[in-house]
């Protein structure tokens, strides 16, 4: 009987023991990706994020990012707001109409690298523009863009300016649309992803695109002629986002080591990222894309075309209640102080 009493407690000790191990469990947090895993979002952002929360939550949190994208690349901010994935990155602009104040941060003329505008548009959107509540269903971990973007063409000079009329150009959102349209271009919208097929097929003209995503998407090769401008012709606005109940669940050390790695840090770390990878881009194409810098005339005409789309956002602005010309004067001095450090 003593024995036996002997082996039900020890039973009972290496249950409690299990108990408690299951207890200290780690949590892990589903990211589903929609770009190939050597894209300088998934490698040099998102990978680099897991591996620093997981450092901060002393490796309570794990990320698992899925090895197939669970919808397409429009689709991923609903798939975190309705809890289908924990995790996700994505473009604002691929849902049209959805994303009204996020727009700011694409406009023309803005910034003249990643980093920069990055650091001022989380720090706009922490501040003010997430008053709005625009990205329901989630925590916003963090906004960005990449570097200054460019017109590439295929056989197409891009000088004189009206000689781009009538082109077809690929165009990533609204903004890009707007500034197509604007230079009387005809818009092709389609995901990054798509671009080498519509170029190499013909479809396309040219494409609006930061120099990193030239070679990344193969396009070097088909393309040859660019058009640049101070600032960038456009930029693209990013979301990574979480969903809300699933952070709301967790503890208050844990969400605390997610905020530590986010927000701010998470946009140096992403402008960062996608600075570099312009630069090692522009070694791969300086040689073959042949590079226009848009002269004073050529600015001027620009900013003139593209007044249109200040004055667009200016008015959705309104809509929402939102001042545009002091948001705008906020990112601008925002950039402009974070270029200076």
């Amino acid at each position: 009987m003593g024995n036996m009493i002997k082996l039900i407690a020890s039973a009972s000790i290496i249950t409690l023991g299990m108990s408690v191990g299951a207890l200290a469990q780690e949590t892990v947090l589903r990211m589903s990706n929609w770009l190939p895993p050597s894209h300088p979002i998934v490698k040099d952002m998102m990978i680099p994020w897991a591996e620093k929360l997981k450092e901060a939550s002393d490796g309570r949190i794990e990320v698992q990012i899925l090895d197939a994208p669970v919808g397409p690349p429009p689709a991923h901010f609903d798939l975190a707001a309705n809890g289908a994935v924990d995790l996700t990155y994505g473009v604002h602009g691929y849902t049209p109409g959805r994303f009204t104040l996020t727009e700011i941060a694409e406009l023309p003329f803005l910034a003249d690298t990643s980093e920069s505008l990055s650091v001022a548009f989380w720090r706009l959107f922490e501040s003010d523009l997430s008053k709005a509540d625009e990205h329901r269903g989630t925590k916003v971990l963090g906004v960005f863009t990449h570097g200054p973007g460019l017109l590439f063409t295929k056989g197409k000079p891009v000088t004189p300016l009206d000689g781009l009329s009538g082109a077809k150009i690929r165009v990533a959102g609204n903004i890009t649309n707007k500034l197509a349209e604007a230079m009387d271009m005809v818009s092709i919208q389609a995901p990054s992803p798509q671009s080498y097929e519509i170029l190499s097929g013909g479809v396309a003209d040219g494409i609006f695109f930061p120099v990193e995503s030239v070679p990344f998407f193969k396009l070097d090769g088909l393309v040859d002629t660019a058009l640049r401008a101070p600032g960038g012709l456009y930029n693209v606005s990013f979301f990574f986002v979480m969903n809300k109940a699933k952070f709301e669940s967790l503890s208050d050390e844990d969400k605390a080591a997610i905020q530590e790695v986010s927000g701010e840090a998470f946009a140096r770390m992403a402008g960062k990222a996608w600075d570099a990878a312009d630069a090692a881009g522009m070694e791969v194409i300086g040689s073959t894309v042949d590079f226009h810098d848009a002269t004073d005339e050529e600015m001027a005409e620009l900013k003139a075309r593209a007044q249109p789309l200040f004055d667009d956002l200016a008015a959705a602005y309104e809509a929402k209640g939102v001042d545009f010309d002091a948001m705008l004067a906020k990112l601008r001095k925002e950039v402009a102080a974070v270029a200076a450090e």
